[in-house]
């Protein structure tokens, strides 16, 4: 391809490949603006860096290079900027000990998790409990939720998912307990306490 006229060069290239971008964008944030900003700051970084572009790999491998960099971006911005509300005297800097254990460890009796009686393996073939659980997802803090979804939806290696949002280990698997807690608790409250 003749990239010689950047213009055109980018035109064709949105005619091409913005729906694809679009399509993955969406997939990994779950939010339409978000989507079309990131594929629109990805056609944007690839008109500013054209001139970069050798012409080794096919332009969609290029645009998708940069647009994982720029969901990356975002992720590592929101779990930077992230503001965990406190819920129940649980403080957001704190550990979860304030509210679901007391100071020996123990859980605390109104915390405590009670055994489901449905059986586990049938429940994602429920639509209502599929749809409760989705609803439980998204009441997760913004963070909490991107970690869930990538490491139990998209079954990616916590390694992986450090790097990509740009987080420690420890900040992690932190993360994955506080929002497993969390969405036990709302799946005790709104599915088996129904």
């Amino acid at each position: 391809m003749d990239i010689s006229k950047p213009e055109t060069t980018i035109q064709c290239w949105v005619e091409l490949y913005a729906d694809k971008l679009y399509t993955r964008a969406f997939y990994k944030t779950g939010s339409q603006e978000v989507a079309e900003d990131l594929v629109q700051d990805c056609f944007l970084a690839a008109f500013q860096s054209l001139q970069k572009f050798e012409g080794k790999s096919e332009p969609a491998t290029w645009l998708f290079a940069i647009l994982n960099n720029k969901i990356a971006g975002y992720f590592r911005k929101k779990f930077r900027d992230a503001v965990v509300p406190a819920q129940n005297n649980q403080s957001p800097d704190g550990p979860e000990g304030d509210f679901y254990f007391d100071a020996n460890g123990e859980w605390r009796k109104e915390q405590r998790p009670e055994h489901w009686e449905e059986e586990s393996l049938h429940l994602l073939d429920d639509p209502g409990f599929t749809t409760v659980l989705k609803n439980c997802l998204d009441h997760l803090p913004g963070n909490w939720q991107t970690a869930v979804q990538l490491k139990y939806l998209e079954e990616k290696k916590g390694e992986l998912i450090c790097q990509e949002l740009g987080i420690a280990p420890t900040n992690f698997w932190q993360i994955l307990h506080r929002a497993k807690l969390q969405l036990r608790k709302c799946l005790e409250i709104h599915w088996f306490k129904k």
